[in-house]
């Protein structure tokens, strides 16, 4: 990923995502925060877990109807985008 920003019309979680993969954590969970969606809480979840926070994580998983992820974070990170592109 070369630009400088998101391209034009993504979701926000989409958005979050895509600054997670930039390397930008406190963009992505503020995106993710916002969106108050189960898929929301889904990118909530993830973002906690890349930071360490696996207690929070597992509430914002609880948040989306999802499992406590186990996999390694970058499968993870592909299934939520990919899920996400197709929705």
């Amino acid at each position: 990923m070369t630009q400088a920003q998101p391209p034009n019309g993504l979701s926000s979680v989409l958005q979050a995502m895509w600054h997670d993969a930039k390397g930008d954590w406190d963009t992505a969970h503020n995106l993710a925060q916002s969106d108050k969606s189960a898929a929301g809480s889904w990118v909530h979840a993830y973002l906690h877990r890349v930071e360490g926070d696996i207690g929070n994580a597992g509430y914002w998983y609880g948040r989306a109807g999802k499992p406590a992820c186990t996999s390694e974070r970058a499968e993870e990170w592909d299934a939520i985008v990919k899920d996400l592109l197709a929705a």
